[in-house]
């Protein structure tokens, strides 16, 4: 079966959210110190701005699964794009702090909502033999738009436009969030939400539009699947069997968190300049760190099967560790502040090429069938919610010792290390059935 125009431009489209969520989530670097002073922020009200987007994000990825289910995954995204449209526009014109965070709470809901809803479409669309290349864009779009972010502050910075350059960094994502919604009129339903409303004639003619080479086969399959999960949604998570998955969902999301990424990526403006580095140098060596994010999980995609979800979780902690106590050391001693974009640059290829790209993966191995999506959604909760506790509270712990939240960032890697080496099983080349059996599951 071959790739063919149809499925590639769905496939483009619901990636699109993934570029949106990055952009909209990273962006906000380049405005913290502006922010700062035109609000006279607090450190504490400086973290709850940055935040308050990450609680929105919870709400909506907590929710968009049960409207997505209703509604359908691509009605749901043209709402999520109305939010990201809604939200950049009042961004950018905020008359006030409170307004501001009103606004960047609805873009979290944005966020959220296609962070679960994108993949979503994309695989219920996508044909097995494509599926997990195309729902790789999804994550790939993610560490593009972060880039793109970093990308478009730098070059508002260098023009000058003084008091109001916060309102254009954080308005100019009203344009692809508008051509996201635009393109959302273009492409059709998921053949499998459709066959959930009983529209099977519909169902079929997308099967066929996407170049299925048997479209009543596969269709009969959904069908298949849907009464299967329908007998089975009963089924708690919360139970003693499931105890070790449920423990290393929690602790997947909890650790990909305390590495210290989000708070890193948000702040990495402020972090430069306090090694010293100008605005506008910031904003460059932020370029530069977006691009190495970009880099280093396309290269993650590519080893991910050959070396395996638990040895790469273990390269990353290793290497995260050493540049997170290298960034330490030099906000402790205020030397060679000039290495602080190469660790930093090395930071994020450690990470992106382990937790980065492992987290939803490996999640998505270790539950049954019956109860993936629940744990998918567990395992998702405690990742948002240790990102927005984080992305909170590190103003405050670097006003204070500006090397402080590294170490503690490295100690939490330390920790990771010899919990996936004593604790996780390698889920690299076990059918899922299998996993079942090593994870004691019955």
């Amino acid at each position: 079966m071959r790739l063919n125009f149809y499925l590639f431009k769905s496939t483009i489209v619901g990636a699109l959210g993934g570029l949106l969520f990055g952009f909209d989530t990273a962006v906000i670097a380049g405005t913290t110190h502006q922010l700062t002073d035109i609000f006279h922020l607090t450190p504490g009200e400086l973290g709850f701005t940055v935040s308050i987007a990450l609680w929105g994000t919870v709400i909506g990825a907590m929710s968009a699964g049960a409207v997505g289910q209703k509604l359908g995954s691509r009605e749901t995204l043209r709402i999520m794009a109305v939010l990201y449209v809604i939200s950049s526009l009042g961004c950018a014109f905020s008359w006030s702090w409170t307004s501001l965070i009103f606004f960047r709470f609805i873009g979290g809901l944005g966020i959220g909502g296609s962070s679960v809803l994108g993949p979503v479409y994309i695989a219920e669309l996508a044909p097995a033999k494509w599926r997990g290349r195309l729902v790789g864009t999804f994550q790939i779009n993610i560490v593009l738009g972060i880039l793109l972010a970093y990308a478009s502050n730098y070059f508002i910075e260098r023009l000058g436009l003084g008091l109001l350059q916060w309102r254009w960094q954080l308005g100019i994502a009203a344009l692809p969030a508008a051509l996201f919604l635009i393109m959302l009129y273009g492409i059709p339903r998921s053949s499998r939400w459709l066959v959930t409303q009983n529209r099977i004639d519909e169902a079929r003619a997308v099967l066929q539009m996407m170049g299925s080479p048997d479209s009543d086969a596969e269709l009969r399959e959904i069908i298949d699947s849907i009464h299967l999960e329908r007998s089975e949604r009963s089924e708690p998570l919360f139970q003693h069997k499931y105890r070790l998955p449920i423990f290393l969902a929690v602790t997947i999301g909890m650790f990909n968190q305390l590495a210290g990424i989000n708070a890193i990526l948000y702040y990495l403006n402020d972090i430069f300049r306090a090694g010293g580095f100008s605005a506008i140098s910031g904003d460059q060596q932020a370029v530069l760190v977006g691009a190495m994010n970009l880099v280093a999980t396309l290269l993650a995609m590519s080893v991910i099967d050959k070396l395996g979800r638990k040895t790469l979780l273990l390269i990353g902690s290793v290497g995260t560790t050493a540049c997170l106590l290298g960034v330490a050391t030099i906000f402790f001693k205020q030397e060679h502040q000039s290495d602080l974009v190469w660790l930093l640059v090395g930071y994020i290829f450690f990470f992106a090429i382990s937790q980065g790209s492992v987290i939803w993966v490996y999640i998505s191995e270790v539950f049954p069938t019956r109860v993936r999506a629940k744990g998918q959604s567990l395992g998702s909760s405690s990742h948002w919610i240790m990102n927005a506790i984080i992305s909170g509270t590190f103003p405050l712990l670097a006003k204070y010792s500006a090397g402080a939240p590294f170490v503690f960032f490295a100690a939490m890697m330390v920790l990771q290390f010899f919990v996936v080496l004593f604790v996780y099983p390698e889920t690299k080349g076990y059918t899922l059935e299998e996993m079942q059996h090593r994870l004691g599951i019955e």
